[in-house]
């Protein structure tokens, strides 16, 4: 792990997640952005754009539905909402709904609202909004509540296998 990077764990106060683990493994780089999670805010993703005084467009939140019965990941701008039937489209599925909340975080190893697109307990198939690579980074959980990593959105795609397509909406 880079010593830089390693620096920034220790000030965040992390000590490493599964997702910054696993992009220190990878050689990636990020930034850890840390910022005190109020439990009382409405929204997730918001809260952290707010926190960190970064753009909505630009902060990204990871969710978790079905498609045709197999968990998919799905990462878009907090600015706005998935579009199930675009998810369903670009992995060839038919039909997406949102997954059940307690499974997502079984599959995953993570708790809601912390859900990262790296370092799950399970590698599920993921989908990044194609708005990503208008952005020369983005920002996503690290992995728990007031941690996100901003990466390159080619990294984040890399190394998860996303597919990048229009699934998110204003």
């Amino acid at each position: 792990m880079a010593k830089k990077q390693k620096k920034q764990q220790k000030q965040a106060g992390t000590g490493g997640t599964p997702a910054t683990v696993a992009l220190a493994a990878a050689g990636a780089q990020y930034t850890v952005h840390a910022y005190e999670h109020d439990p009382a805010h409405p929204s997730y993703g918001e809260e952290a754009a707010q926190a960190m005084g970064v753009s909505p467009d630009r902060v990204f939140k990871t969710l978790v539905a079905e498609v045709d019965g197999d968990l998919t990941v799905a990462v878009v701008p907090v600015a706005g909402t998935l579009d199930l039937k675009a998810l369903a489209t670009a992995v060839s599925g038919k039909r997406a709904v949102m997954a059940d909340p307690a499974a997502a975080e079984r599959t995953t190893g993570y708790v809601r609202g912390g859900i990262s697109p790296l370092g799950q307990r399970k590698k599920l198939r993921t989908v990044l909004d194609d708005s990503a690579s208008s952005h020369a980074t983005i920002c996503v959980s690290a992995g728990r509540r007031g941690l996100e990593v901003e990466l390159a959105p080619g990294d984040l795609a890399r190394l998860t296998a996303a597919v990048l397509a229009p699934i998110g909406r204003e």
